[in-house]
């Protein structure tokens, strides 16, 4: 869907910049669309594949702002092999992206949606998740020690990428994992951030940082916009579309004689009061 079927008062650009829709039911329509179970549960949604080796939670009630996790696993009893969280304020439009392939990914089998990065390889490279960023002018950049990143032009948004070992546990339930994309002044404050474990497919993350870097704006409504961009995106007014011909010719009046008057050919039913007397002829 384009940005143009969307509704909203004000594009907001960059993209990255515009802040979640509030509305979760486009990022689980891919999934739903499979059959996938959806359960409910104090506030909180759960949708589960049929297997149940893959499952995604949207967690309004939650602990903290981890808004949607998804978690992969090889046995629906083992520790999750991957997973990805998405706080918040995420812009919608990133999760829905994620959650599009990884549908694709489930119906390939357990080879896709598993599939760990390798570097060096073509197709599973993780440099591969950065290349949409680099294509549109994001730096690549050293912000601390163990960690590399791309930054966009502005600075205002980040994929960071930590090298050595990890803790798989501290990667599932905190920041400190091997991808984290975020967005705003500072990796301290961010506007929003997502993160993804170790063992997470680069066609997942490739799919998040291809719809990031898209330079297309997004529409919002202006009073949802978070204060958090003040300053740092620029808002445009969504115009309404200029008439068309038919558009215009329908606005003249009709030089056709009227309509009988509707008492003419009374019609109405017993959930409607009958039309009132039309004038006198």
């Amino acid at each position: 869907m384009s940005t143009t079927d969307l509704d909203g008062d004000v594009y907001v650009s960059p993209r990255y910049l515009a802040g979640t829709t509030g509305i979760g039911d486009p990022a689980l329509a891919p999934l739903l669309d499979l059959g996938w179970d959806l359960r409910y549960d104090d506030g909180n949604v759960y949708v589960s594949a049929p297997d149940h080796r893959v499952r995604l939670g949207y967690l309004p009630e939650g602990d903290d702002d981890g808004l949607w996790r998804i978690n992969a696993y090889s046995d629906p009893f083992a520790p999750p092999v991957w997973g990805v969280c998405f706080n918040d304020r995420v812009p919608t439009e990133f999760v829905t992206a994620a959650t599009t392939v990884l549908a694709i990914a489930y119906e390939q089998g357990p080879d896709v949606y598993l599939a760990r990065p390798v570097p060096g390889n073509d197709e599973h490279d993780p440099f591969r998740v950065v290349l949409p960023l680099l294509k549109q002018g994001w730096e690549a950049d050293r912000p601390r020690g163990g960690v590399f990143a791309v930054q966009s032009p502005d600075g205002h948004a980040c994929m960071e990428f930590t090298t050595g070992d990890l803790d798989p546990e501290t990667e599932l339930t905190t920041r400190e994992a091997r991808w984290q994309l975020w967005a705003g002044k500072s990796v301290d404050r961010p506007v929003w951030y997502a993160t993804a474990s170790t063992g997470t497919p680069v066609a997942l993350l490739t799919a998040v940082t291809e719809c990031v870097a898209d330079p297309a704006p997004l529409p919002r409504w202006r009073d949802a916009t978070s204060t958090y961009i003040k300053g740092m995106a620029q808002l445009t007014p969504i115009l309404p579309p200029a008439p068309t011909p038919l558009d215009v010719r329908r606005a003249v009046p009709s030089r056709r004689p009227a309509a009988l008057p509707a008492t003419s050919v009374p019609r109405w039913s017993t959930t409607t009061r009958p039309a009132l007397p039309g004038p006198r002829r």
